[in-house]
């Protein structure tokens, strides 16, 4: 979210780099070193793996196979790409043909690298119970980094462990890396527009920015290396600081969400073709790929569950991230006019709830929460498809904590309440933990069920079977279960039509 520093964020724009105080990571003697290592689901049978290089590489590989000792197969790209103010390369292969549902074992090639592994997606209609983490809003740790409302007894506490550990949310995602299966976040990663708030940068803001960024993404390496994370925008991704109407004065590279369509551009899905013997449902799915634009809007298909990532920050209107958008901060649009609409469109429509019974979505910016208002021109855009074709379950950040509200349609409750509910359920997992601190939870609604801005949490859903899923919060330092609730929905309609 935004913070009320415009008195003193002026300045830094303009700053030369003189004094430099950027906390660089050091460039590995190695140059051809991955780091910042992250995986997705991509398609059908497929994971997409990317990776930062200190060098461009003229040919990006990665050998895997079923057996750590056995790295039998290799596929290779020529996609190594960078942008002005990067010190990086992304890089980024992907993985077709695998076997569903299977651990494999991968290298990046590199004469300093090391194996790997991670497993493959399920195929659409397995009903094998599984679980996913919601992680939205989380921020770079250490000398860049977070606190609880700028407490700073939150900060440092564990120094002797890998920095990729300090985070208390990284640190229970390591700990509990059996137990789920993928990671949603949808909006705001690093927070690198809010290196002013560390005096040392003010003098040297275009490389405090990279140096947040590369921090982050090493950060989490341990966690996106290892479980696919599927990323859709946030506003801390859309320029270097959040000042309205001054992303001109951006450096090249450091506006428009570049950072962001670099990182993940190669690496999303766009939609999957369809499973169903419906011909509408393929026809559907067929448009859908045709109009997603990854990583701003696509989906995915994973067992029981159908996914698809909206993007709130741009390409509709009133969009508060695009041109004339209330944020200020004029980006876009990514996207013919009206292209994600009717992405959203095919692609809900296209879902048989006889092969993925569940249907879930992702953005960042909600229109239902405490304490504050939500996007209402989100809510207006987005809102009526949710509804119309039988969202179950919708997934957002932002605001900076955690709430659960019951299924609700155009600010009313739905009677039915968690049994078998018309409305989406809604939830916030934005309490990850950033530089900018936690959210008060403030006045309630009547239909919020849960709130909470105690500590760092972030959501698990589990997908029980055809007809239950569980949302649980998860407190950070310690893994307790913070609330856990269960939604019912008979999932009678072969194709939901209301």
């Amino acid at each position: 979210m935004v913070n009320m520093f415009t008195s003193i964020k002026g300045l830094p724009v303009l700053a030369s780099c003189v004094l430099a105080a950027a906390s660089y990571p050091a460039i590995p003697s190695d140059k051809t070193t991955p780091v910042q290592q992250r995986l997705a689901i991509n398609g059908p049978n497929s994971i997409s793996i990317g990776w930062n290089t200190y060098q461009k590489l003229t040919k990006p590989c990665v050998q895997y196979g079923t057996s750590s000792n056995a790295l039998t197969s290799e596929v290779c790209s020529t996609s190594s790409v960078t942008y002005p103010t990067s010190r990086t390369y992304s890089n980024a292969v992907t993985l077709t043909g695998l076997s569903p549902a299977t651990t494999y074992y991968y290298k990046i090639v590199s004469t300093n690298s090391t194996v790997d592994h991670f497993f493959s997606p399920r195929v659409a209609g397995d009903t094998t119970p599984f679980s996913m983490n919601a992680v939205i809003d989380m921020g770079v740790y250490g000398a860049d980094g977070y606190t609880i409302q700028m407490d700073v007894s939150k900060r440092d506490t564990i120094p002797t462990i890998d920095p990729s550990l300090n985070h208390t949310t990284i640190n229970q995602l390591a700990n509990t890396v059996d137990d789920y299966e993928f990671i949603v976040h949808p909006g705001d990663f690093a927070y690198a527009d809010d290196w002013y708030l560390k005096p040392k940068n003010i003098l040297d803001g275009e490389d405090a920015f990279q140096a947040i960024l590369e921090q982050f993404y090493h950060q989490l390496a341990p966690i996106s290396g290892r479980k696919p994370y599927m990323a859709s925008p946030g506003n801390h991704e859309a320029a270097c600081q959040e000042i309205p109407y001054t992303t001109g004065l951006c450096p090249a590279g450091q506006k428009n969400f570049t950072d962001f369509m670099t990182r993940f551009g190669q690496t999303m899905a766009s939609a999957f073709p369809s499973t169903s013997a419906i011909d509408a449902a393929k026809v559907n799915a067929n448009k859908a790929q045709m109009l997603a634009k990854p990583p701003f809007w696509y989906s995915f298909e994973y067992g029981m569950l159908h996914f698809t990532m909206l993007n709130t920050e741009t390409d509709f209107e009133d969009a508060p991230d695009g041109k004339g958008g209330s944020a200020g901060l004029n980006s876009g649009p990514f996207g013919a006019p009206n292209q994600q609409l009717e992405f959203l469109e095919a692609d809900l429509a296209s879902v048989d709830r006889t092969v993925t019974p569940w249907l879930v979505v992702g953005g960042h910016r909600p229109w239902y929460t405490t304490g504050g208002s939500g996007c209402g021109p989100c809510q207006d855009f987005f809102e009526p498809l949710l509804y119309k074709y039988g969202v179950d379950l919708a997934i957002f950040g932002h605001v900076h904590n955690s709430q659960r509200f019951q299924p609700v349609v155009n600010n009313t409750a739905d009677p039915n309440g968690m049994e078998d509910p018309k409305a989406p359920m809604y939830i916030v997992a934005g309490g990850a933990g950033n530089i900018e601190g936690l959210s008060a939870v403030g006045s309630n609604l009547s239909f919020n069920a849960f709130a909470y801005a105690d500590d760092f949490s972030y959501g698990k859903i589990s997908f029980l079977d055809a007809n239950n899923l569980q949302v649980d919060f998860i407190k950070s330092e310690t893994g307790e279960v913070l609330d856990s609730s269960v939604l019912y929905k008979s999932h009678k309609q072969q194709f939901v039509l209301q």
